[in-house]
Parts: C-alpha cells; sequence; structure tokens
C-alpha cells in the first residue's frame, strides 16, 4: 500500500490564500524515528508516558496530545517540527498536479500557514482509521 498523500489549499484569507499543498506521510521508518524522539522529548519535559504508549510511535503521540510537545526546549521540538515539514511539497499551478516541487522560503507567506501545515502533516500520520482530510478546505479533485 502507497503512503497517504493529501492535498491541502488554504482558503482562509492572507498572503497565503488559495496556495496548494501536498503533505506525504512519511515511511514508517522515518516515521518510527520520529515518533520515538518525540516521545522521548515529551518524557524529557516531564509529561507522564503511559509504557503502552511507548510502542504505539505517531498512535502514541496522538494519545498524549501535541499539547505536550509545548513542554519541551525549542531546541528539542524545532527539530521535530522541521522534519514535519519535510513532508509538505507545493503546487505552483493546480492546474498541473504533476509539477509539485519542494518548498522554499518564499513558498509560505503567513506564520499561521506553517502551523497548520503542521498540524496536518501530524495528523496524517496518526490518522490511522479514517481516510486523511484537510480541516480548513475539502479535498481537491486530481
Amino acid at each position: 500500500m502507497a503512503r497517504k498523500v493529501l492535498k491541502y489549499k488554504i482558503t482562509d484569507a492572507g498572503r497565503d490564500f488559495g496556495k496548494v499543498f501536498v503533505l506525504t506521510e512519511m515511511p514508517a521508518r522515518l516515521g518510527h524515528q520520529w515518533a520515538t524522539r518525540a516521545l522521548f522529548a515529551v518524557m524529557n519535559g516531564g509529561i507522564e508516558i503511559p509504557e503502552n504508549i511507548l510502542s504505539a510511535g505517531f498512535a502514541g503521540i496522538a494519545a498524549v496530545g501535541i499539547k505536550a510537545l509545548g513542554r519541551v526546549s525549542v531546541e528539542v521540538a524545532d527539530p521535530l517540527l522541521q522534519q514535519l515539514m519535510e513532508c509538505v511539497q507545493i503546487l505552483p499551478d493546480p492546474t498541473r498536479p504533476e509539477v509539485m516541487r519542494t518548498l522554499v522560503v518564499d513558498d509560505i507567506e503567513e506564520v499561521k500557514t506553517i502551523f497548520l501545515l503542521q498540524k496536518e502533516v501530524l495528523t496524517l500520520h496518526i490518522d490511522f482509521f479514517t481516510p486523511a482530510k484537510p480541516t480548513i478546505s475539502g479535498p481537491i479533485a486530481a
């Protein structure tokens, strides 16, 4: 089975309005490494983690909650958040879905968009039982 992929359109007013991003699930090994680092960062931040959560990877993060990362130092959290953004590409011309590319610094012009994309990438990884779905826009027909 292929990794999950989601087209995500920004519908909030602002400089990123109408931009389409493509979010792709991490390969299992990278996802496991990310989840393990995140869980240990949260534990080192003083959050109690139930024993069964440690073996649950991204599902464990969902159970503990992304808010727990708020107790982690920025030096520890930033690489985790940056790795989530590595799952994001931009679709510069939505009429040509085959032409997506890696993000460059100026592709995202609103701070809010970065937070939204990070949240959606995390949701893409932890949403095991339902198809991935955007929260601020509907699915985009391919």
